[in-house]
């Protein structure tokens, strides 16, 4: 199978190959200080071995479990936040029909999320839908407190034993998470849940080729041996054996940044395929939440096109110079579509006709870019032969392995997110939570 591609020379303009290349032995000393465990963070390096580790005995219990639901559920719904749902979403919606959830008879269970979000009307809607059906859970938390999946998780476990039975539930609900401590795993103990462990070393937004992502994409259907196969053949691809010039993650983290340092500050990831949002809002939080600290690190933003070239359009074209683009591109798509004549042609499309619909698109993917880089917009490129499990499994690898070098270079922790815990304590403050006391009459003083 042949790797994806990644392109570079579009941003030479902007920064200079050889500026670019000056990069290399920091990269490569990044990529050995990952392979050693020597480095900041290096108690969160699980994910680095993790798809040439995967054992057939764990496999082959995803995929049974994942079996086991789909039999007996018409919708299974997935409860996490952040890492613990963005990658198996990220891959499943990549992978479905577009339209697959407005079909009526349907034969494989929906997968819905829940806990990403506080909204109220959201949860009642969603329970709405669930009134009357057999569903399953997916519950995904190391702790089991943390309050979005928490809230998420009481309500609809209330709702499967009031519609099932608290002996059915039972069966159907899964949780993984820690594998001794916290109060999920405790529950899941206590109730007898099938489980399976988000192991300590590997963080949420690394874990898309655990459990975590493995056994919600497999009740969606998709074959979770090509996505580790994929994610295998990258892990090898990008190893500390492989020259910085045929290191395409290497290579990745060094362009990415010369272009920071030479004051692009915003990195926008562009796709042409309607498939690949959610793989843009996985991407957003794996480099967002690793660089963004210590008063560093390239603003990640996304873009879908052509749909944004209406919206976005213009400021990345003629706005302040501070971005760059990084362009996912699938080179053939899964289906045909030929465009057809019209006598009439008043829409003035027939120069179109007898051409495939996807041709029209890789032509306004190469004038956009073309269009950006004369407009003082670096560009690169990834490109993806096709869109399936195991090329989605070699992106998703090439987007961490790069994550962990680029933030070495950029000379901050990937693997913590200290940023995120100051909302949690001001909204515990406001709610009154016990052991909050002092902290609640200090904000609402100021307030």
């Amino acid at each position: 199978m042949e790797p994806i591609k990644l392109s570079i020379d579009k941003a030479f303009g902007f920064v200079p190959e050889e500026a670019v290349a000056a990069y290399a032995p920091q990269v490569e000393s990044a990529n050995r200080t990952l392979e050693d465990g020597t480095g900041r963070g290096n108690d969160f390096l699980g994910w680095l071995h993790l798809p040439t580790s995967i054992s057939e005995a764990h496999l082959a219990d995803i995929e049974q479990t994942a079996r086991t639901l789909r039999e007996q559920c018409q919708a299974v719904v997935v409860i996490g936040i952040g890492g613990s749902y963005l990658g198996a979403k990220a891959v499943n919606e990549a992978l479905a029909n577009s339209f697959d959830w407005l079909v009526a008879e349907r034969r494989d269970p929906i997968v819905l999320y829940a806990g990403q979000n506080i909204g109220e009307d959201y949860r009642y809607e969603l329970q709405e839908l669930l009134k009357g059906k057999k569903f399953g859970i997916i519950c995904i938390s190391k702790s089991g407190t943390t309050t979005e999946p928490a809230l998420a998780f009481r309500l609809l476990k209330d709702q499967l034993e009031a519609q099932q039975g608290k002996e059915a539930a039972r069966q159907l609900i899964v949780c993984i998470t820690d594998k001794a401590r916290g109060a999920l795993r405790t529950l899941a103990t206590q109730e007898g849940y099938k489980t399976f462990v988000i192991e300590d070393n590997i963080g949420g937004r690394f874990s898309v080729l655990s459990p975590v992502g493995l056994l919600p994409i497999a009740v969606a259907g998709h074959d979770v041996r090509r996505l580790v196969q994929g994610a295998a053949d990258m892990e090898r691809a990008t190893g500390t054996d492989v020259p910085f010039a045929d290191n395409p993650a290497a290579r990745y983290a060094a362009v990415r940044n010369a272009l920071y340092h030479s004051g692009k500050k915003i990195e926008i990831l562009v796709n042409f395929h309607p498939k690949l949002h959610y793989v843009s809002e996985w991407w957003k939080q794996l480099y967002g939440e690793s660089e963004g600290k210590d008063g560093k690190g390239i603003f990640p933003a996304s873009v879908d096109f052509t749909t944004d070239l209406h919206s976005m359009g213009q400021w990345i074209q003629d706005g302040e110079r501070t971005i760059f683009e990084t362009v996912i591109s699938v080179r053939e798509p899964n289906h045909t579509k030929v465009f057809p004549h019209d006598d009439a042609n008043l829409d003035g499309l027939n120069f179109l006709a007898g051409k495939r619909v996807d041709e029209v698109n890789k032509m306004a993917e190469l004038g956009t870019m073309l269009a950006h880089v004369d407009g003082g917009v670096p560009n690169l490129k990834v490109e993806l032969p096709r869109l399936d499990e195991y090329y989605l499994g070699q992106l998703i690898y090439f987007f961490e392995r790069a994550c962990g070098m680029s933030g070495y270079v950029l000379g901050v922790n990937p693997f913590d997110q200290p940023g995120v815990e100051a909302y949690k304590k001001n909204m515990f403050a406001l709610l009154d939570k016990p052991g909050y006391e002092e902290a609640s009459r200090a904000i609402k003083a100021r307030l």
